[in-house]
């Protein structure tokens, strides 16, 4: 068996999000520390440019985005369960919610120019100006649109008393009564909120909300170690990559296994992975690449939320 091994930083909501789910679960894991700016090259030495944070290791398998990262994490530990049976559906779907259209409308939110100033209060002016350009380039080039400040405050009461209505409702202390991937898809982007004084009035002013916040962040991250990045590429060079999930590879778009793809995301963090398109399944996509660092790793990607391309 392989260790869990996470690259993030501590201010990534979704590394956030990741770190939750870890704890749910009671998990032991390797941190990986990767700077918060573009390049990463140690990380790119394992995804091929994948751009989000964060990322998680087993081995020489690679797994990108939350909500596959989610999956294998309830591969890794069937209890407790991150989609409770006859909830994955709906725990599914206000997942999708909450990394989409709640997640826009805090971006929106957290980068108002009063809140960024107090996070950048204490460092150098030449990292906050790095900052605004990488931001601005991770926002580029996708589907995702940049929700207007004015229109997110407008909105937001509308959210917040959409979540809790959906609390009010349920039998017991989470969204869908139990704990499950919907509470930790929506609390990472009510934890991002909560950094600067400007903006946890947003989260604080709903107290049933607040409180269902706390019992979530409860959970903690579990049991970690650090790893530095050298030592997490040397476990990739030295494994052999799992074997392929066993699904009929199907891909409507017609493309073959073996064939050279690249994949990328399709609302923000669009730069592509390039190599070979090993497995195409129901919800997931495998590349296999050749590093000259890492060796061959395959990466993980949804299928929702990205594209293949001919190369």
């Amino acid at each position: 068996m392989h260790e869990l091994i996470l690259h993030h930083y501590p201010t990534s909501p979704f590394a956030e999000k990741a770190r939750l789910m870890l704890g749910f679960k009671q998990l032991s894991w390797r941190s990986v520390m990767i700077p918060p700016l573009m390049p990463k090259p140690d990380l790119t030495a394992l995804t091929g440019g994948y751009r989000k944070t964060p990322v998680l290791q087993v081995g020489a398998d690679i797994y990108c985005d939350t909500a596959l990262i989610a999956r294998r994490l309830e591969a890794e530990k069937a209890t407790p369960a991150l989609f409770p049976e006859g909830q994955e559906f709906n725990v599914s779907l206000l997942s999708q919610w909450a990394d989409s259209v709640l997640f826009q409308h805090v971006v929106a939110l957290v980068f108002q120019p009063e809140s960024m100033a107090l996070r950048f209060a204490k460092v150098p002016p030449e990292f906050a100006k790095a900052f605004a350009a990488d931001r601005s380039a991770l926002f580029s080039g996708g589907s995702a649109s940049r929700l207007p400040l004015e229109q997110a405050k407008h909105q937001w009461p509308a959210l917040m008393g959409a979540l809790q209505r959906q609390l009010q409702r349920e039998q017991g202390d989470f969204l869908f009564g139990e704990p499950s991937h919907a509470d930790f898809s929506v609390a990472h982007c009510l934890w991002f909120l909560r950094g600067t004084p400007v903006t946890s009035p947003l989260v604080d002013d709903y107290p049933e909300v607040a409180a269902w916040l706390a019992r979530v962040l409860g959970f903690g991250h579990g049991s970690l170690s650090e790893m530095s990045s050298e030592q997490a590429i040397a476990v990739a060079r030295e494994a052999t990559p799992a074997a392929l999930p066993d699904e009929t590879f199907v891909d409507p778009n017609g493309f073959e296994p073996g064939q050279v793809v690249s994949i990328a995301a399709v609302d923000y963090g669009v730069d592509p992975v390039q190599g070979e398109l090993l497995h195409a399944g129901r919800d997931e996509l495998i590349l296999r690449r050749e590093d000259e660092r890492a060796g061959i790793v395959h990466v993980h990607f949804p299928r929702l939320g990205f594209r293949i391309e001919a190369r």
